[in-house]
């Protein structure tokens, strides 16, 4: 973490890990949560450039977390469909695909 990055945002950071909140233990919701949260501090632009550099770098991370997480998510959900098959009345699982 560079040197300059200001007491508050350096102690945040070190409590995230400290506590094990690393990223990839991170629920989605959790790290949504925190990049909505990362996004309007960069957004309010009182933070200097070492600080929104490191905000922004985990701001990337989490983003790339949630975007695992939902693709993970995508290829568990699957559609119940009437079975083609010798099995009159049943049913199969297809992959969903959206309209």
């Amino acid at each position: 973490m560079p040197s300059d990055v200001s007491p508050k945002i350096r102690t945040q950071l070190g409590q995230i890990r400290e506590s094990g909140m690393e990223i990839e233990n991170l629920s989605f919701e959790e790290a949504f949560k925190e990049l909505e949260e990362t996004v309007r501090r960069l957004e309010e632009g009182d933070l200097t450039l070492d600080e929104s550099i490191t905000l922004f770098e985990r701001g990337q991370a989490l983003a790339r977390h949630c975007g695992e997480k939902l693709d993970r998510a995508e290829l568990r959900v699957s559609q119940l469909v009437p079975s083609s098959g010798q099995d009159e009345g049943g049913y199969e699982t297809v992959p969903f695909e959206g309209e």
